[in-house]
């Protein structure tokens, strides 16, 4: 796989075990520590910015480790932000809060997802430390396919908001 291969796969798995997100800069998106204590970026220093202004200086991404099946192979591939809002339909500060309020929406959007296909753009990653595959694209192959927010909003009874 040289620089981007397009590939028709079944999820099988997702990892979340581990945080489905993790926190960075709003406006560098340089990762930041868990810890609300240390909300100051060390790269574009935007702590300051954030409180003269009314944006956080913060939000979640989502990093999500997924198990697909090809024809031919397995393959465990990353998931940020951009693709993963495709599986999930809503951002990953929605998801956490979300998940705060039901402790398992992230093994039950496990649930949800396997067995939906896709058609997934994959590429290598861009740091030389990294070790999967990057889905850089994500189409869903089922036209009756809902994002996890949706299916888990009818799973636990929450309506939707009104505006």
């Amino acid at each position: 796989m040289r620089k981007a291969t397009t590939v028709m796969c079944t999820v099988i798995g997702m990892d979340y075990a581990n945080n489905l997100s993790y926190r960075a800069c709003s406006l560098c998106e340089r990762t930041l520590p868990d810890t609300l204590n240390d909300t100051l970026c060390k790269f574009c220093h935007s702590n300051a910015a954030a409180a003269a202004s009314s944006f956080s200086s913060s939000k979640r991404l989502f990093r999500i480790l997924v198990s697909i099946a090809t024809d031919t192979r397995v393959l465990n591939v990353m998931c940020f932000d951009r693709a993963a809002r495709v599986l999930f339909g809503c951002s990953a500060d929605d998801f956490f809060h979300f998940s705060k309020l039901h402790p398992f929406a992230a093994s039950n959007a496990a649930k949800i997802l396997e067995g939906e296909m896709f058609r997934m753009t994959l590429s290598r990653p861009k740091n030389g430390n990294a070790q999967h595959l990057r889905a850089v694209s994500i189409v869903p192959l089922r036209s009756g396919f809902k994002p996890a927010i949706e299916s888990l909003k009818e799973f636990y009874g929450v309506k939707p908001a009104t505006s």
